[in-house]
C-alpha cells in the first residue's frame, strides 16, 4: 500500500494489486481527495488563479480503515509505504497508528517521493511476488532509501512566494532576469541546489547533476538497477511528452519512467515545473 505522492494511480495500483490512498489537498477551505475529487487539471487551474491552497496529512480514520479493509481480504501482514517523513508528518503518523496492529503493519520510511517513491513501490511488489516478508522487505527498502536523487525546476516563483519560501521582491527580480530556481530532493530533505537563466539551461543543469551522479554516488551501478525518473506538473499533455522525450534521449540505454507530480507536492511549487530523477531498484528493469 501507499499514497498518491508516488505517482500511482488508483487504476494503476488496481492493475497491479497496489492499494493507493488518495492525498487530500485543502483548496479555499474546501477538502479534496487526489483523483476522488480533484483533477490535476482542476487543481492546475486553481494554482493559476492564485487559490489558498495547501496540503493535508491524510486523516488518521481514513488510514486505518484502509489497513482493516486490506486486512480483511485474507492477508497476513500490509507493507504501507508513505511519502517521505522529511518532507510530511504522514509518515510518523502512520507508525503511530500501526502500534495496535500487532506487527500485521509495517509502516516503511523509504525517505522518498513522487517517481522515487514509486520505483520503491514496485521493489516492495517484486520482493513480495519473491517471497519476501514485510520485515525482509524494509530492510532492502530502508538499505536503498537514500539512493535516489531529484532535481526539479520551477518554471514561476508565484506559488513559492506565496508559500512564504522567497520574499516578494526576491521573486520580482528573479522574474525580471528570467532566473529559475532549481530544488534538489535527497532523502527527503528538500534543498536550493542551482539558479540559472531559462529553462534551456535549467534542463542541461538537471541532467548534468544527473550525469554526475551516475559518474560517482551511482558508479560501477548496473544499468538494469538504475531507475531514470521524468516528472512535471506541465499543463499541456504535448509539454510533458517532449520533456519525456528529452530525458530519454540524454539517458540512452536506461529505463525511464514519467509521472505527473501528485496534487500535493504541486500545491508548493505551482504548474508547468520540470523534474528529473535517478535512484537504485531492488529489481531488473527491462530497458526501453
Amino acid at each position: 500500500m501507499t499514497d498518491t505522492n508516488s505517482g500511482i494511480s488508483l487504476e494503476e495500483g488496481h492493475r497491479y494489486g497496489i492499494y493507493v490512498l488518495p492525498m487530500p489537498v485543502i483548496i479555499d477551505g474546501n477538502d479534496y481527495l487526489e483523483e476522488l475529487t480533484i483533477t490535476h487539471g482542476e487543481l492546475y487551474k486553481a494554482l493559476n488563479e492564485n487559490r489558498d491552497i495547501v496540503s493535508s496529512q491524510p486523516s488518521p480514520g481514513s488510514l486505518t480503515e484502509m489497513w482493516d479493509k486490506i486486512l480483511s481480504e485474507g492477508y497476513d501482514e500490509l507493507v504501507y509505504i508513505p511519502m517521505s517523513s522529511g518532507l510530511s508528518g504522514s509518515c510518523s503518523t502512520a507508525k503511530a497508528l500501526s502500534a495496535d496492529y500487532d506487527g500485521r503493519v509495517v509502516v516503511i520510511d523509504n525517505h522518498r517521493i513522487s517517481i522515487t517513491l514509486l520505483d520503491s513501490v514496485y521493489d516492495a511488489k517484486y520482493l513480495a511476488n519473491s517471497g519476501k516478508n514485510a520485515a525482509e522487505i524494509k530492510e532492502v527498502l530502508e538499505k536503498n532509501a537514500f539512493s535516489n536523487d531529484i532535481y526539479i525546476t520551477l518554471h514561476s516563483l508565484k506559488r513559492i512566494t506565496k508559500t512564504g519560501r522567497i520574499t516578494a521582491a526576491g521573486a520580482a527580480i528573479a522574474t525580471v532576469l528570467n532566473l529559475k530556481p532549481i530544488l534538489k530532493i535527497q532523502g527527503g530533505k528538500l534543498d536550493a541546489y542551482a539558479r540559472v537563466r531559462g529553462m534551456a539551461s535549467a534542463e542541461q543543469k538537471m541532467f548534468e547533476a544527473v550525469h554526475s551522479d551516475l559518474e560517482s554516488k551511482y558508479a560501477g551501478i548496473p544499468k538494469n538497477k538504475l531507475s531514470i525518473g521524468a516528472a512535471g506538473t506541465m499543463e499541456d499533455k504535448r509539454a510533458a511528452k517532449q520533456w519525456v522525450d528529452k530525458v530519454k534521449a540524454e539517458f540512452a540505454g536506461y529505463k525511464v519512467t514519467y509521472r505527473p507530480l501528485a496534487c500535493s507536492i504541486a500545491c508548493h511549487i505551482g504548474t508547468n515545473t520540470q523534474g528529473v530523477a535517478v535512484g537504485i531498484t531492488s529489481r531488473t528493469l527491462k530497458i526501453d
